[in-house]
């Protein structure tokens, strides 16, 4: 689709529950069959309910993981295993033949990874919606980590300010 050295990356970021993951599967069956799209989910990358700051660190997993998309190289990363609370297995985005790759998840357009983006979208929603929509999505084990989560989120938003470098705002 797109002939390029690399596939056409595209971030998705906003807070919890926002709808990112969602928009993110809705924009792949939508490309598809014309497009081959591959989706990056944060989630995989970040070392556990508060290792959102070590994700997106320059060299975090996420900025090496789009860093080697953008150069056509595949993306190699230690996946985290949320149920046994460690390190999962090694997961690898080979990005031959793929013409999109969609980055979606909270701090998906952080400093260390923007720049290599071709398209920026923040995903916004209220936070009562929000909530609800994770909590009924990740259920009961993601309650009692809400608040420490949304402290992340909070200072992740106030030093990077990643909604004014989208190109794109959607919301809901």
């Amino acid at each position: 689709m797109n002939g390029a050295p690399h596939p056409v990356l595209v971030g998705i970021d906003g807070r919890s529950g926002a709808g990112k993951s969602t928009l993110a599967s809705a924009l792949a069956a939508r490309l598809a069959p014309a497009a081959r799209v591959a989706i990056l989910p944060l989630e995989d990358l970040y070392p556990g309910w508060d290792g959102l700051a070590a994700a997106l660190a320059p060299e975090g997993p996420y900025p090496r993981a789009v860093a080697a998309l953008a150069a056509g190289r595949a993306a190699r990363w230690r996946s985290w295993d949320w149920y046994r609370s460690g390190p999962g297995p090694e997961r690898v985005l080979d990005p031959t033949g793929v013409d999109l790759v969609v980055c979606e998840g909270v701090g998906a357009l952080c400093g260390a990874a923007r720049h290599r983006l071709d398209l920026r979208v923040w995903a916004d929603l209220d936070p009562a919606t929000r909530r609800a929509r994770a909590l009924a999505r990740d259920g009961e084990a993601y309650r009692p980590h809400w608040e420490r989560w949304a402290g992340q989120e909070a200072r992740y938003l106030a030093a990077e300010d990643p909604e004014r470098a989208a190109d794109v705002h959607v919301r809901g």
